[in-house]
């Protein structure tokens, strides 16, 4: 038997966890986004150890279950001699796990940029970074950019697990309205719609893009700076 029922106060309680929900992905995107890019940037940097240790990275990151990194940082910190809250284990968590797949995303994209870009680069005396900089992101942004969008889909999706470090989250709001309705069709049927109407817009912006990249191929036109712009 039920304690209360499902009604608006709990809706509206499932609501406001959401937002953390929301928060914790935009900073695992803006994070990992930020530190992907790094990454990416060292993936085809010239100094071979430099390429291994960023692949060392990126493999242990996306070889490994996001819950136990999770836990690794969460549990894992006392060994160090601290032990952070929830929010902090997450934040970190999930910015380093999206570096690694962020990292790979625009790594792709930049080795998709014709080598006669990186030589003539080279040929007008630009440097490493500044080639990366002024150069190939410039074309490769664009490449980056749907499945960029369609990560964040993933990353929003994930965040549930963090409800299992005491993180109230949507998934934890909706774990502690079911011990008090006892309700768990309605509750987590409800939580799966919140879920859904924040990545179903994610998903058909990511297939838009994806679609306007492919026309964009398909003429031949690009909007991109060269080498000799750049210059």
């Amino acid at each position: 038997m039920s304690l209360r029922e499902f009604g608006p106060n709990e809706l509206y309680f499932l609501l406001m966890a959401t937002r953390w929900t929301i928060l914790l992905a935009v900073i695992a995107f803006v994070g990992g986004g930020a530190l992907g890019m790094v990454v990416a940037a060292v993936r085809v940097a010239p100094a071979r150890p430099l390429r291994w240790l960023a692949a060392a990275y990126t493999q242990f990151f996306m070889g490994t279950p996001l819950l136990i990194q999770l836990f690794m940082a969460y549990y894992g910190s006392s060994l160090l001699g601290y032990r952070p809250d929830p929010w902090t284990a997450a934040a970190v968590t999930f910015c380093l796990n999206g570096s690694a797949f962020f990292g790979e995303i625009f790594r792709g994209a930049i080795e998709s940029i014709p080598k006669g870009q990186w030589e003539a680069s080279t040929a007008l005396g630009f440097r490493f970074v500044k080639t990366l900089r002024l150069v190939i992101i410039p074309q490769a942004a664009r490449l980056m950019l749907p499945p960029t969008v369609g990560f964040m889909v993933q990353i929003v999706k994930s965040t549930s697990v963090a409800s299992l470090i005491g993180l109230t989250e949507l998934t934890r709001a909706a774990v502690q309205v079911n011990t008090v309705t006892f309700e768990p069709v309605m509750v987590f049927g409800t939580a799966s719609l919140i879920y859904f109407s924040l990545c179903w817009p994610l998903s058909l912006y990511a297939g838009r893009l994806e679609r306007r990249l492919a026309a964009s191929t398909t003429r031949g036109g690009t909007s991109a700076p060269t080498v000799m712009s750049a210059a």
